[in-house]
């Protein structure tokens, strides 16, 4: 006889208690706390429906030195970008979890990429759409497989019967908000069906050596939706972010066990899919024909992989006793700072102007090297005076003025070069690695930000 038991559970972080807490000691979030219904019965009941084909029943302790260090096996999509944000493919076992707004393209993009692995068995599980949707929507995107199954249905043991039924190479859960368990008694989406669903499909995953992708919802707040112990558990978090109002969208990766934490793919949303784009910083910078002040083209890296973007600056004078700063795609608390070396260091007075920052593209960048074209822009804007559209900036921006040095100086320059720039403009401690590099585009060293305003202006 099952004995039936509810706890309460912190919808933010997972946090259980056995009675209900106004604020979670976990993590500090008020009126956070849903009665959940849990039933503790005989685990003996229990039964993974896919040991029968796993053959890894077997457990013994092992020495380190034992462990052969093989290279781990990856399936290899025909989607470039797919596989640099997955460090290479997807890895045999891992389990990945997709998470992103609702519209931006999760379940299109999972589904044209199982509809291109033609030499492997795909299984794809939806719990949102019926097969006739899933069906309409594999039309529109135009690729047929006969190695490629649907699956509607949401209880995991049922799941598991298929799965042993079909032996599949792949498994697209899309999505785990909406799977359930026979063995937690509460409703689909809650913290404790999340998590108890998703340790057994991870218990799957390694056990029967068959990768996992979940796709995942987010929450108001932006943050992946259930508790944050699900983004433990799973070995690759994958954010897919975007505006719904532009074609463009990023694939961002926040963590990994088999790569780079730092990647990202970019795509564009078509009416037949979703489509690679294979080089960027053609789509960020705007293709225009008049010189306009407030804008300078950035020379920056996103992973392993160098970006030109185009930062874009507006300084107004203030109508208000406050002055507005304003960003979007950049950190505003380093703007600020950077204004105050301008202060300071130049002799502008951007205290009664209103200052807004934008990077073209929709595109977040957290790497300073970035610094050097946001001040060019801020200084163009204010002088109202247009930049060389052949030049392009990759610096960071001390507290002193000083223009300090970036790494990977070689990948920026090459980049530039390979889009059409004639000049570069680079912090001069980067000399001793500029020194080798034999390249056609003038590279220009400035020490200070004064050079740099005597240089341009």
């Amino acid at each position: 006889m099952s004995k039936t038991k509810s706890s309460f559970f912190c919808q933010q972080c997972g946090h259980e208690s056995p009675k209900w807490l106004g604020k979670c000691p976990s993590c500090n979030q008020w009126n956070s706390f849903v009665e959940e219904l849990i039933v503790k019965g005989n685990d003996k009941g229990k039964k993974d429906e896919w040991k029968e084909y796993s053959g890894n029943e077997k457990i013994k302790t092992v020495s380190i030195n034992e462990v052969s260090s093989a290279e781990e096996k990856r399936i290899i999509t025909k989607d470039q970008e797919l596989n640099r944000v997955l460090g290479g493919g997807i890895v045999s076992g891992s389990i990945v979890l997709v998470a992103g707004e609702p519209g931006i393209g999760k379940s299109t993009l999972f589904l044209q990429n199982g509809l291109t692995l033609n030499n492997i068995t795909t299984l794809y599980i939806s719990g949102e759409e019926s097969e006739q949707q899933i069906k309409m929507r594999a039309d529109r995107i135009g690729i047929v497989n006969e190695h490629f199954y649907l699956l509607t249905e949401t209880d995991t043991q049922t799941l598991f019967k298929e799965i042993k039924k079909l032996k599949p190479d792949l498994v697209i859960v899309d999505s785990i908000q909406t799977i359930q368990s026979p063995y937690v008694e509460s409703s689909p989406g809650s913290v404790s069906q999340i998590r108890e669903c998703t340790s057994e499909l991870q218990r799957f995953a390694k056990e029967t050596n068959t990768p996992v992708i979940l796709i995942g919802h987010i929450t108001k707040e932006g943050s992946i939706a259930g508790p944050k112990i699900l983004e433990h558990m799973v070995d690759t978090v994958l954010q897919f972010e975007g505006d719904r109002h532009h074609a463009y969208r990023i694939l961002r990766t926040l963590k990994n066990r088999f790569g780079s934490t730092s990647e990202l793919g970019i795509y564009e949303m078509t009416g037949t899919g979703m489509r690679s784009v294979s080089n960027p910083s053609e789509i960020l910078i705007t293709q225009k024909e008049d010189q306009l002040s407030g804008i300078a083209i950035a020379a920056t890296v996103e992973g392993m992989r160098p970006l030109l973007l185009e930062a874009q600056a507006l300084v107004t004078q203030s109508v208000y006793g406050t002055p507005q700063r304003t960003v979007s795609g950049f950190d505003l608390r380093r703007l600020q700072l950077l204004l105050a070396v301008l202060e300071k260091r130049g002799g502008f007075h951007f205290g009664m102007k209103d200052v807004f920052v934008n990077i073209a593209g929709g595109i977040k960048v957290e790497d300073p090297s970035i610094d050097l074209s946001i001040v060019t822009a801020l200084l163009s804007s204010y002088e109202d005076t247009p930049i060389p559209q052949h030049i392009c900036f990759a610096g960071e921006v001390g507290l002193s003025g000083e223009i300090r040095a970036v790494n990977r100086i070689e990948q920026r320059i090459a980049e530039a070069e390979k889009l059409g720039f004639e000049k570069i403009l680079v912090s001069k401690y980067n000399s001793k690695s500029l020194a080798k590099l034999n390249s056609a585009i003038e590279i220009v060293s400035l020490g200070k930000v004064e050079e740099l305003y005597q240089y341009l202006f």
